[in-house]
């Protein structure tokens, strides 16, 4: 049989032993944790389409648009590690539990925002909720499921909620601006966390850990990413030369040093950096990062190209998605049953394979059915790579980390979305025009997707047990 390796060897944690709840109670967590997770992520892929709407309404600039991403994006990435430390502190399902609360709470103040800037703010909240439900749900699925063979499937499902979201948010978020208005976005996630809250009743009380918080970690963590999307932000709009760009790009550097710092000399830190040595892990996170900057970048620019320059209404430019999202679903399951055939490894190496050369030909196809024709592999290789990748993330750490482990990966994929978000606004926002920034985007795009492939190709690999 297979086993990951990589040019050095990991530590992976000899298997939970058997019991834990049992085949019905681990079915209504797995529910539980896949809604949650279906609710945060719905928000991101619905909320692109409305931009538009939004802009109308509230009266906001390209930037102030941006903003409305990243002020989710920027605090759901900075806040996902220590979120990771405080499920395994508190207890995965109390946590699991408050954070649906204030996400459904969250999600009402944003649909009754009256001005951009308080959308902002309630998305902001969003996000501090957001953070604590992932990491939470996904050691709920971790400590629901011990057997490896049946923790590798319900975490293919868990990551086909996330996939499932992608696909049905741009329509979703079409069909109800048009019908209902962009507010009724936010509004549908109050019965869902409802449902998500009842089903996760049923969970069994988490264990708790010992997990110190990190404070200085946290917050130039928190002052290190939100400088960045600032200034690059900011710059897009005014200027790289500008006072307030120049400002947060500095804060930025200097938070990006004080947080080295402080990690390196805490006793226990949010990120121990001995976790960043191990290649195969470093290059797992390197391409979560990628694979959510190609994603939620390249939906940004999309859904304002779709719209401002096509011309189409919102719920056509969700139905524009499709190619890319329709089939993420699909690919996390058949994912799972490739991996569970051939290995993990297989899966990784061949979605992230499918998906860099999807996101190269949209580089150079021409025209709206070139463009949707390139979206299928592009979306559908990125789905096919996550659940090993998340599979592959948590397998190197300990059970008792879930929450470190799965914080960890999710806030570089986070960072992946915020950055690019940022970068590709600012580029499409540029003096060469919205059509040449938008090729730009997806180079940009492809090349970090190559990178990352590269990576886990050389370090993800099989071995075989004599």
């Amino acid at each position: 049989m297979t086993e990951i390796a990589n040019t050095e060897r990991i530590d992976v944690p000899p298997p939970t032993p058997a019991g834990g709840p049992g085949p019905g109670t681990a079915r209504l967590v797995l529910a539980s944790a896949t809604l949650g997770f279906f609710m945060i992520s719905l928000d991101a892929t619905a909320v692109n389409v409305a931009l538009p709407a939004i802009g109308r309404s509230l009266h906001g600039t390209t930037a102030g648009l941006q903003w409305a991403v990243d002020g989710y994006t920027v605090p759901f990435a900075a806040l996902m590690i220590s979120a990771g430390a405080v499920s395994d502190r508190l207890g995965a399902r109390r946590v699991f539990g408050w954070g649906l609360a204030v996400f459904a709470l969250a999600s009402a103040a944003c649909g009754l925002a009256p001005a951009l800037l308080t959308l902002i703010a309630a998305r902001s909240v969003q996000a501090a909720a957001g953070a604590v439900i992932l990491p939470a749900s996904l050691a709920l699925v971790r400590q629901a499921h011990p057997d490896p063979a049946g923790r590798a499937r319900a975490i293919a499902l868990w990551s086909g909620g996330a996939a499932s979201a992608m696909a049905a948010g741009p329509v979703l978020g079409g069909v109800l601006t048009s019908a209902l208005g962009w507010q009724s976005i936010f509004f549908v996630n109050l019965p869902a966390a409802a449902l998500a809250l009842a089903l996760a009743a049923r969970a069994p009380r988490s264990a708790r850990r010992a997990a110190p918080l990190d404070l200085a970690g946290q917050v130039t963590a928190v002052l290190a990413l939100g400088g960045l999307v600032s200034g690059v932000i900011t710059g897009g709009a005014s200027g790289f030369e500008s006072g307030a760009a120049v400002v947060s790009l500095a804060v930025a550097a200097a938070a990006a040093c004080g947080f080295a710092i402080a990690e390196s000399r805490a006793a226990h830190p949010m990120v121990p950096l001995g976790l960043l040595r191990s290649p195969v892990r470093a290059a797992f996170l390197a391409a979560g990062l990628s694979i959510n900057a190609a994603f939620y970048g390249i939906a940004f620019v999309l859904s304002l190209y779709f719209q401002r320059v096509l011309g189409v209404p919102p719920v056509t430019a969700g139905l524009l998605f499709l190619p890319m999202t329709g089939l993420l679903a699909v690919a996390n399951l058949v994912s799972a049953r490739v991996a569970a055939r051939w290995g993990h490894h297989v899966a990784v190496r061949l979605g992230l394979v499918v998906g860099t050369l999807g996101m190269a030909l949209l580089i150079v196809v021409r025209g709206r059915v070139g463009l949707e024709v390139a979206l299928v592999p592009a979306g559908a290789g990125l789905g096919f790579a996550l659940p090993s990748l998340t599979f592959g993330v948590l397998d190197t750490l300990p059970a008792s980390r879930a929450g470190l482990a799965g914080g960890l990966f999710n806030a570089a994929r986070q960072t992946g979305g915020a950055l690019a978000v940022a970068g590709f606004g600012a580029l499409a926002s540029g003096d060469a025009g919205f059509l040449a920034g938008m090729r730009v985007s997806l180079a940009a795009s492809a090349f970090l997707l190559l990178i990352s492939t590269i990576a886990v190709w050389t370090t993800f690999r099989p071995v075989v047990r004599r």
